[in-house]
């Protein structure tokens, strides 16, 4: 099966018209959306897994515990593998499919999971199915998710929902066009304290905040990469690596890359940033409803790569102001770098992974990206009472998207939002891999800084495996 070839793109036309996603993440009715393959309320969603590895399994659980889900294929081009190399764990197709299929036998009497090796035979074949999961590695998201999204199917995709800026700008076109059902896997949107912190950064406790600092521990975990190996090892057994590899070109397997180290490779991942900003920036994007950012600057801990990612980063976001509020400086640090301790917070030490949003008053301290916030100083906690609940709290990450795929609200990270949250981080991503400042400007609506780095906001894609 060989997809017909994607239109290609002018350079003018991707630099300018911003894309849906810059400026819109309300949670809008289903109805409002449309969409073709609703699921009535009281029957089941039939789900197919695409991804088998660590994040599949994991939103394989969530989705277990929700009885009116049915996940009915797995999707992956490995049959069985170890989850690390050494461990006794098994991930890929065959081990996924009898966990799913042990799962549901006693509620389904000779239930069976079809497992496939390539995601676009299993659209073709599985007519039952009205949902896809993608849980692959990030070069992959935008292909799989079109095509599913083309094909009538509903789409969860995990975190960032694409590779790179012009197939984020697409994915987001795909989904309003055909108005299936969507949800970004950055989960802690659905956790009660990221509710709460936003509405505590609204309630003005701490004053006017001007300064946001955001840190994750994640490194790269081969630390001594400098490049790709320069011999391949032999392939496993039931492994289809050209699968795997997708749009990318050809290349040796290698354990670097299979399985989860790929995220050390610019070809597939995008570091640290890359990984955790849908995460890591999403309580901050959402409580100051922030646009596109006027300006990022980035600077990488080691040498730039061309083929493998920094040790570590750091980047700084500034919006602009607003008729409600002043201009944000956003800073990110990533490796266990961290800002330095405001005298604000005494002796509570800065955790390994956190947010502070720096106000007049004082400081709001997060642990995480859905963590409940913290007030310092302790006397301005004492006296500062909780602000009134005023955002909606959620049933659910996977219980949101199932109520979408059955015409309820759009979910929490619908793919607008999503979308608009990943350009964020992959502007920032622009900018360290470059050394450039890299900007949107809002009034001509278009990137600037980047006229001459359309290699990296386009990608490369083998033919058969453009983003359509």
């Amino acid at each position: 099966m060989t997809p017909t070839p994607a239109p290609s793109n002018s350079r003018r036309q991707f630099l300018k018209g911003a894309a849906a996603a810059a400026t819109g993440f309300t949670i809008v009715p289903r109805h409002v959306l449309g969409g073709p393959r609703h699921v009535a309320p009281s029957e089941k969603v039939n789900v197919a897994l695409v991804g088998a590895g660590g994040m599949g399994r994991s939103n394989l659980k969530q989705l277990f515990a929700l009885d009116d889900v049915q996940v009915i294929s797995v999707v992956d081009p490995a049959g069985d593998y170890p989850s690390w190399p050494g461990g006794s764990n098994r991930h890929g197709r065959l081990p996924t499919k009898a966990d799913i299929e042990k799962h549901y036998a006693g509620k389904t009497p000779n239930f069976q999971c079809k497992d496939y090796q390539d995601f676009r035979v299993m659209l073709e074949r599985e007519k039952e199915v009205d949902a896809v999961l993608c849980a692959t590695p990030d070069h992959l998201h935008a292909v799989i998710s079109a095509a599913a999204m083309r094909s009538g199917r509903h789409v969860y995709c995990e975190k960032p929902l694409t590779h790179n800026l012009a197939e984020n700008r697409k994915i987001a076109a795909i989904a309003k066009e055909t108005g299936v059902a969507t949800q970004m896997g950055n989960q802690g949107t659905a956790q009660d304290g990221i509710r709460e912190t936003i509405e505590l950064v609204r309630s003005g406790a701490v004053g006017p905040i001007q300064t946001i600092h955001t840190w994750v521990p994640a490194s790269r975990y081969n630390v001594d990469l400098v490049g790709r190996p320069a011999e391949g090892l032999a392939l496993p057994d039931d492994f289809d690596w050209d699968l795997w590899l997708g749009p990318r070109e050809p290349r040796d397997f290698h354990s670097v890359y299979h399985p989860f180290t790929w995220r050390d490779f610019w070809d597939f991942g995008s570091g640290s940033l890359g990984d955790f900003a849908c995460h890591d920036l999403n309580a901050s994007v959402r409580a100051f409803d922030l646009p596109l950012p006027e300006r990022v600057t980035a600077h990488s801990a080691g040498k730039i790569l061309d083929e493998v990612v920094p040790i570590g980063a750091m980047a700084y976001y500034d919006f602009p102001a607003t008729d409600s509020r002043p201009a944000i400086r956003l800073n990110w640090y990533d490796s266990g770098l961290k800002p330095r301790k405001p005298g604000a917070l005494g002796e509570h030490p800065l955790p390994r992974r956190g947010t502070l949003f720096i106000g007049e008053k004082g400081v709001i301290l997060t642990q995480s990206s859905g963590s409940a916030p913290l007030l310092f100083p302790e006397s301005l906690r004492e006296s500062t009472p909780t602000p009134p609940q005023s955002l909606p709290r959620s049933p659910g990450h996977h219980r949101e998207w199932i109520d979408a795929c059955k015409g309820g609200p759009a979910a929490g990270s619908h793919f607008e939002f999503g979308a608009h949250l990943t350009e964020i981080s992959l502007m920032g991503l622009l900018a360290l891999r470059t050394g450039k400042t890299i900007g949107w400007n809002a009034g001509k609506q278009e990137l600037e800084g980047a006229e001459d780095i359309q290699s990296l906001i386009e990608g490369s894609y083998r033919p058969g495996w453009e983003v359509l």
